[in-house]
């Protein structure tokens, strides 16, 4: 069988992220073209089957929500990387810490003076019907002053190869754990793409989450008490919740295996009896979190947790209210934002943007819904959302429908023509459009994970990417080029 012929992959009208429009690698993908190239159809598929074996093997899942019920799924995944060269990544790297310092000021400011309303950069009806507001956290001041202390960021390409910040995700952000399980499969079933190139490592992000939690203790101590709290094992990113604290080596808690006591000191359940917990990684949404000031028929959360971090007693990552931050429509004034606070100019642009709320704008979204997509406010998984374009007349005019209803909780933006990146079909290569997700940690010092979560759109001509709707994922290297 001969070998797969790379030149006769197609891609004219989409920048992609491996070739140029007449077929050559771009420079810090040569190397793995090359190996890739010397491959026929055959051993692809092999690699392939291979990686979902090993996917199998190693347990690598995710929840489908379908229905009423869930269903475990295998992480789907491409065995052919994302690359991005080091020289691009080191000012994705600089906007990405400038965007979440921006944001930690941002919403410790919200819940302190809320200075940046008074000065009318941020309208006050954005912040009044603002439903990731928690007027319980007012006057907290968190350790280091962070709120966001995991941050994940999606980026997408246009077709002129620009970056831009699609939306941040300030609330419990998932996906860390499939960027670093993609790494281990990919070192796995093809160990010779490691042998040229020099890809920058992913697998020290566990250890730096572990030194940030760290040192939120309240508690001075070599050896905090670190837990990871869940949700539990119907949760959509349990896998990830599970992998991240074997990886901390830290324990793996619900919301029962605590207690609060009457010196508001949170405990934990062990074999041993109670133990005094003093960092709590929560993947438990703020309403769930503490029935005693929010939903009170939770049975997620722990009593009395709202309680203990106020009084100093336990530290919580990401602290509640942070998702103030993590709105639709919050997003489009981020550039404002860095602006105001930090008196800079935003390394990565946002994706131009239209806000329902003001009427100049709402009428040109009404007026152009065939050619935008229009975005709820607080969801996330590409749940919600309109691909106008892609949409009939009868959904067109729902959209129309629920946007005069509630202006405030919609947003537009131009249907982006993403970039792509060979995928593997029957051992052929094919463009399929990607984002991806880096993930930033805050806390003494700011971090961002070489690469990230690159997530494909398996569907032809799709642009949703989101695992949930039929998406996968690849491996992304940050690759250094000679004379870097």
């Amino acid at each position: 069988m001969a070998n797969v012929d790379w030149t006769h992959y197609s891609n004219q009208h989409f920048y992609d992220e491996l070739l140029r429009t007449n077929g050559i690698p771009r420079e810090a993908a040569k190397p793995l073209c090359d190996i890739l190239a010397s491959f026929t159809s055959k051993e692809l598929n092999e690699r392939k089957i291979a990686a979902e074996v090993a996917i199998r093997t190693m347990g690598i899942t995710f929840t489908v929500y379908s229905e009423g019920s869930t269903i475990d799924r295998a992480w789907p995944f491409d065995i052919v990387p994302r690359i991005i060269p080091a020289k691009e990544w080191r000012i994705v790297e600089a906007g990405l810490k400038q965007r979440v310092d921006a944001l930690n000021l941002f919403i410790d400011d919200l819940y302190h003076d809320q200075q940046v309303v008074k000065d009318g950069v941020l309208p006050g009806e954005v912040l009044a019907q603002s439903v990731n507001f928690r007027p319980q956290c007012m006057g907290i001041d968190p350790p280091h002053g962070v709120w966001a202390h995991i941050c994940g960021s999606d980026l997408v390409r246009d077709s002129d190869g620009t970056l831009y910040v699609l939306e941040d995700n300030l609330r419990v952000p998932s996906g860390v754990s499939y960027m670093l399980e993609n790494r281990n499969v990919t070192k796995r079933v093809l160990p010779e793409l490691f042998e040229t190139g020099r890809i920058l490592p992913v697998d020290d992000y566990p250890a730096q989450l572990y030194d940030m939690l760290a040192s939120m203790s309240p508690r001075p101590s070599d050896e905090p008490q670190i837990v990871v709290l869940t949700p539990g094992i119907y949760n959509s990113a349990y896998y990830e919740h599970a992998y991240l604290a074997q990886q901390m080596g830290v324990e793996l808690v619900q919301g029962s295996d605590l207690i609060v006591d009457d010196d508001d000191i949170v405990h934990m359940h062990t074999v041993d009896g109670l133990k005094r917990v003093d960092v709590i990684y929560r993947r438990v949404d703020d309403l769930f979190l503490d029935p005693e000031a929010f939903h009170p028929d939770s049975l997620l959360g722990t009593p009395g947790l709202m309680r203990a971090w106020r009084s100093g007693k336990v530290a919580l990552a990401n602290a509640p209210g942070a998702g103030v931050a993590d709105d639709k429509v919050v997003y489009a004034f981020v550039p404002r934002l860095i602006k105001y606070y930090l008196d800079q100019e935003p390394t990565i642009p946002n994706v131009p943007s239209y806000l329902c709320m003001l009427e100049e704008d709402r009428r040109y979204v009404l007026d152009h819904l065939d050619e935008l997509v229009v975005k709820p406010a607080n969801e996330s998984g590409g749940y919600g959302m309109l691909i106008g374009p892609r949409a009939t007349e009868q959904e067109r005019r729902e959209f129309a429908r629920r946007i005069e209803a509630d202006p405030r909780n919609y947003m537009a933006q131009p249907t982006l023509a993403l970039s792509t990146a060979p995928t593997l079909f029957d051992g052929a290569p094919e463009p399929r459009h990607v984002d991806l997700r880096p993930f930033i940690l805050s806390g003494p010092e700011t971090h961002v994970t070489m690469g990230g979560l690159t997530r494909v759109a398996l569907v032809k001509d799709s642009l949703v990417v989101n695992s949930s709707q039929g998406g996968g994922s690849k491996d992304t290297w940050i690759v250094e080029t000679e004379g870097e």
